[in-house]
């Protein structure tokens, strides 16, 4: 991990994946949370009801809002690589770009462990080896480096659609799509064991697995990094067409082709993020090539950023804002200086911590934007 300091000339840059990249961490890192727990206290109206559900994860089959944000994120990772792989792939020293590769890979790794991993707890017990979206970036990350790196653009293609129907073919041969029978659950609870995400531990020192988690890992790595994927075939439409306005068309042309695919597929393997499913692969994927399109076409073609711009405090130092956001809790700063409104807040109190939270987040990376700081790994 380094940290950057310098001007960041526009035109070197991608706007709109830096915006979209920033409008998902804001949801993540200031919405999301504000929201939810702004609107818990209005869920008995049917609209406030219908919204808090879409900020939920689906309990199993099926495909909600709040589904769409790691997907995003894995995509948006690929997107970028076209642009940042160009200087590697014609580098004749292929050792040194592994060793960078191999870097960003463990450093997102463990980066993954510090947020859901419980690494700070320095407990061996409470230790988590494989549970969060920085570590299925890694996952992805290193299997699309290694595909761009040795295969042609076709050999691109075909590695994907077969990482895609190898999962399927995997989870339809050897189990079912049940919350129990479904086999990348089975790889993660052979593999994992203990410090699979959600295990617990009984006075005696035996432990279980938690039966109301069911995110998948391991098996599910395959299918990360046909997201990732997805993201640089996007990517690869907008660094090598002329045409912005075609590219935004392309774009538009793939996801719907993508989503149509994805409810085709989810007639025989039901759209289920928690494990992945290659239905939900392509569904997802064809959501992000609509939102890619989408900005793509807003920012970069028709240069109407302006309301937009100030999402890219997020974009661009967004292993910051998630790491802090995620692991960092600036609630007692603001409790210390707020706590004489509690009287009049009432119930409203903690809605306002939890606004305050990530207000100063935000202007903590406001700060590191407008003094060209970013954290690169």
């Amino acid at each position: 991990m380094r940290t950057q300091k310098h001007s960041v000339n526009p035109s070197e840059r991608l706007a709109s994946l830096d915006i979209l990249r920033g409008f998902d961490l804001f949801m993540l890192v200031f919405f999301q949370p504000v929201f939810v727990e702004l609107a818990a206290h209005w869920a008995d109206m049917p609209l406030f009801d219908f919204l808090l559900r879409q900020f939920e994860h689906e309990d199993w089959v099926g495909f909600r809002a709040w589904d769409l944000v790691m997907p995003l994120f894995l995509f948006m990772v690929g997107a970028a690589m076209p642009f940042s792989f160009e200087k590697f792939k014609q580098a004749s020293d292929k050792s040194a770009i592994y060793r960078k590769i191999i870097r960003r890979f463990i450093i997102l790794f463990v980066l993954g462990m510090v947020v859901q991993g419980n690494l700070l707890s320095f407990d061996p017990k409470q230790i988590r080896l494989y549970s969060n979206t920085l570590q299925a970036i890694a996952t992805g990350y290193l299997i699309a480096a290694i595909f761009q790196l040795h295969l042609s653009k076709r050999g691109q293609y075909i590695a994907t659609a077969l990482l895609l129907t190898g999962y399927w073919a995997l989870l339809s041969i050897f189990g079912d799509f049940t919350p129990e029978g479904n086999f990348a659950e089975q790889v993660d609870r052979l593999l994992l064991g203990r410090f699979r995400d959600g295990v617990s531990y009984n006075p005696d020192g035996s432990w279980q697995f938690d039966p109301n988690y069911r995110y998948t890992w391991m098996l599910s790595g395959m299918t990360f990094a046909v997201t990732v994927m997805l993201g640089v075939f996007a990517g690869k439409i907008m660094k090598n067409g002329s045409d912005k306005r075609k590219n935004s068309l392309r774009l538009f042309i793939w996801g719907v082709a993508l989503i149509a695919a994805g409810l085709l597929m989810g007639l025989q393997t039901p759209i289920i993020k928690k494990i992945w499913s290659s239905s939900m692969t392509l569904y997802s994927g064809g959501l992000c090539f609509l939102l890619m399109a989408l900005f793509y076409y807003v920012v970069d073609y028709r240069k109407k950023s302006k309301g937009l711009e100030w999402l890219k405090i997020y974009g661009m130092n967004s292993i910051v804002a998630y790491t802090l956001g995620m692991v960092v809790d600036f609630r007692s700063i603001a409790h210390s200086l707020l706590w004489g409104l509690e009287t009049y807040a009432q119930d409203y109190y903690p809605v306002l911590l939890s606004f305050a939270n990530f207000l100063i987040l935000f202007f903590i990376l406001r700060l590191m934007y407008r003094a060209k700081v970013f954290v690169k790994i």
